[in-house]
Formats: structure tokens, sequence, C-alpha cells
């Protein structure tokens, strides 16, 4: 029993996995734009120890304007590898952040015999840390861990400041105490005093083996000196590592931070909105360049008429979604945001508009959004439309093209928070997923013969498809018009 104990803390089961199998392709696309995986051996980059790590590094195939980019560094958990960053590239990519994942000594395809939990793997977070520093292609640096990554981050981040910023999930806050609550976990019925004894021996055994006293590894004792943002994450249900670990470490950090608690275990997959939440996260702390970096270069495209950008709007969004929209009704498979030459088109007013009645001034989305800031939005009819008069509900919509937009065009009502900053106040304000229509229908000749009425079905048939996609885009448009939208954040009592 005492060995299995030894080898959950510095020998747990290896992952043992092909690269090209399990991480994403050397080439590979998302949300319409390429990506490329260079995986390097951290050979001249060998730890303290001797040891060669296994590195790869997600970057876009072509840099915009050949500035550099931010770079996020995964560090898995104690039995993980470099593939459990592949949710992370996925997540991050599309904002234009580059994404480094390494399997830690003693895991994975590295070097090294044993892990250490997090104190042996700092070391390791330095040598790769150092090396993207000589790389002209990143910028500043962030740091998201799991379990013994969440360690990991939280040990180096207290000797390096100069990192922007920590994604912390299921860390654990002492060694020994998570030992301890194993023990009741697994309800080995043992007197407390024979079971300290029994960690005193593996104490021992793991200095003698792995090269660290595990009594030594504490987060408690660097929280209250590291000022690093962070983010902190876990799960209600953790049986493995419980979440008043979390709890006591953002207790006692000395930085900004925030944390957001969850449901699941220690192992499951972790829910949308926290990697929502990790995306904004990242994109606030380490300003990653837009897609197309200056507005007058798209205006040079796009001529949005009537439609102005203002404070707070997610300006690199909106125009993504006005070159779908244009896609979307010349029938183009185009996934680029910026066509390659457009001879007359439209404003985008006039191209939403004659889509649909969708973004109009009567909109309640809209109307609460100008309230909010103390203007009044004039009153304006809407046209009639020649098109059906039903209700069409709408799809969902594709997260690897709009990234920390996804939780939008769904069939469900939408509720969107306000925060007004100058009364402090947050309002709550319900919008369908559909807009709201005039529900009269006009009656048709029934002197009109069967044909035509199958020509008739045919062609709504073709304007339902058409009209759905544009619904789940017209949904994204509205929420890039809002000012002042906060995303939420779960947070515990």
């Amino acid at each position: 029993m005492i060995d299995q104990f030894i080898n959950f803390v510095i020998r747990p089961p290896r992952a043992d996995y092909n690269p090209d199998q399990f991480l994403w392709e050397k080439e590979f696309s998302l949300g319409g734009r390429k990506y490329k995986r260079e995986d390097f051996e951290a050979s001249m980059l060998k730890n303290e120890r001797g040891h060669t790590l296994q590195c790869s590094h997600y970057t876009p195939s072509s840099f915009p304007d050949g500035a550099p980019l931010p770079c996020v560094i995964y560090c898995h958990g104690n039995s993980g590898c470099r593939a459990d960053a592949n949710e992370a590239a996925v997540i991050l990519l599309s904002s234009n952040i580059t994404v480094v994942t390494l399997d830690f000594s003693g895991s994975g395809l590295s070097d090294g015999d044993y892990v250490s939990l997090g104190w042996h793997e700092k070391d390791d977070l330095k040598v790769v840390v150092s090396y993207l520093r000589s790389n002209l292609k990143v910028s500043c640096i962030g740091l998201w861990g799991r379990s013994m990554g969440a360690v990991t981050s939280l040990l180096y981040g207290a000797e390096d400041p100069s990192i922007a910023g920590m994604v912390l999930d299921s860390a654990f806050s002492n060694l020994f105490d998570l030992m301890m609550e194993l023990v009741d976990v697994y309800k080995i019925r043992l007197p407390k005093f024979t079971i300290k004894v029994a960690v005193q021996y593996m104490r021992h055994v793991i200095q003698k083996k792995a090269k660290f006293d595990i009594m030594r590894l504490n987060c408690l004792q660097v929280s209250p000196k590291t000022y690093i943002p962070a983010l902190f994450g876990h799960a209600k249900d953790d049986k493995f590592v419980q979440p008043h670990h979390s709890d006591l470490i953002y207790k006692s950090y000395a930085g900004d931070k925030n944390i957001i608690k969850f449901d699941g275990d220690h192992n499951s997959s972790r829910p949308q909105f926290y990697y929502d939440s990790v995306s904004i996260f990242f994109y606030n702390v380490l300003h990653p360049p837009g897609i197309s970096p200056t507005k007058s270069k798209i205006e040079k495209y796009y001529d949005l008429g009537d439609i102005k950008v203002g404070a707070g709007m997610d300006e690199n969004l909106l125009y993504e979604i006005i070159a779908t929209l244009r896609n979307v009704t010349s029938d183009t498979a185009s996934s680029s945001s910026v066509p390659p030459s457009i001879s007359t088109a439209k404003s985008a007013g006039e191209l939403l508009a004659d889509i649909a009645p969708i973004a109009s001034l009567n909109d309640p989305l809209i109307n609460g959004g100008e309230e909010l800031n103390g203007h009044a939005t004039p009153q304006t009819e809407d046209k009639q439309s020649g098109e059906n008069e039903d209700c069409y509900s709408c799809t969902s919509s594709n997260r690897e093209s709009w990234g920390r937009c996804s939780s939008l065009g769904s069939d469900d009502e939408i509720t969107t928070d306000f925060v007004d900053v100058a009364s402090g106040n947050q309002v709550t304000v319900d919008v369908l997923a559909t807009p709201l229509r005039d529900n009269q229908h006009t009656a048709l000749d029934s002197s009109k013969d069967e044909g035509k009425k199958k020509v008739a079905q045919i062609t709504k048939k073709s304007k339902r498809e058409k009209f759905e996609k544009l619904e789940a885009l017209s949904q994204r448009l509205r929420l890039c018009f809002q000012k002042r939208i906060n995303h939420r954040r779960y947070s515990s009592s």
C-alpha cells in the first residue's frame, strides 16, 4: 500500500502516444484559417537534470503583418501529455494567441523517470519560457495549467513576475494535506499515528528517488507573494483535489484574481462557459493583435454606411460577421474575413436590410444598450418583407468559427447582462432567439393551380434554409453593437 502511494506521487501512469495521431496535424484549419504545428526537442534547452523535453508550438501559418504574437504555455497534469492542450489550441488560436505545450520530465515522451507534482516541473517550464523569450515571433507569455500543471504554473509565476497572466485549474494547496485527505477518500482504516509514520517513510523514499521534499511543496507559501493576474477554476464535485484547495490559494493570492466553480469532477471535460472565460481572460491580459490590424484597411473593403463602431464594440468580430454575411448572400464558400476585391458593394446597413429585419432600431437588445448609455433611440418602422412571416428558429453556431461568442445562436432565449458604469447597476435584457414578426398572413388565391403551390413551397424551403443561417449571424451582429457587455463569471461564495 505504501508503494502504491509512492507511485501515486512520483510514478503515476505515463502517457505513451503517437504525436501524429493524438496531436493536431502538422497543417490544419480552424474556422477557415490555416495553422501549423511545429515540434521541437528542447535538447538545446535541457533542464538542470539533463532531460530532453518534447514540445509543440501551434501558430498561424502566416503571422499578421509579421508581428509577434502572444503565447500561452499549457501545462498538463501528472498523468498527462501534450495532447491535453488540443482544446486549448482550438480556444486560443482564433484570438491570435499561439499555444506551446510540452511533456514535462518524467511524463509523455520526454526524458526522466519520475514526476514531482510541480517541484521540478517549474524548472522545465523555466527552460521553455527562456526559449520562447529568444523567439522573435513571440511577444508576451501566459500560463495555463491543470492539476499538477496549475501548481507548476503558480510555483514558476512566483519567480517570474513578467508572466502576463495565469489560468490555474484544480491546483492543490499543500501536498501533505492532499495525501492525508486521500487516505480518507480511499477509506484506509489505520490509526492516524500509523499513517503519519508511513508518510514520513514515503517522504524519505521520495526524497531519495525523485530528489524533492513532499513537505516543502506548499502553494500557500508562494501565493501571498505572487501578483500576476490569475483566473482560478475548480470542479464542484472534485473528490481527488477538493475545491477548498483552490479556495485557500485564491484567498491568500496577492494579485488580481477571479475564481470559477463549475459542475464535474477532477478529470471531467470543462463546460463551454469556462472556456469562454479563459479565452476572454487571456485576450485581456495578452492583448493579441486583431485579425485585421487597422480599421482603415478594412474600410477599404467594407462600406459601413450608417453603422458606426462605438466604444466597447468588438470591431474585428463585427467585420468578420459582415464578411460572412456577404459570403452567405453570394453563395460563396470563402471563409476569409477580407475578400480580395469587391467592385460594387452595398453598405453594411443596406446588406442587413436586404437580408432580414435584424439589428433594427426597434430591437429590444439595442434599445436596452442605448438606454443604459443615457441616449434615447428613435423609433422607426420596419420595412415590410415580401417573404413568409413565419418565425424560424435559429441554428446553432460553429464554435470553431466564432470563438468567444459560441454561446450565441441557440434555440433558447438569450439573456444578456449589461452593467451601467455610472450607477453600477446591472440590468438583464431578455432577447428572443428570433425576431418578432407580424403574425398576419395573406390569404392565398384559391384559383392558383397545384403547380404554382409546389413552386412556392420549394422557394419557401430555400428561403428558410438561407434565413436560418443568417439568423445565427444576426444574433452575433446584435451583440457586437452593444457597449459594456460583461462576460458572466461564476465565482464562489
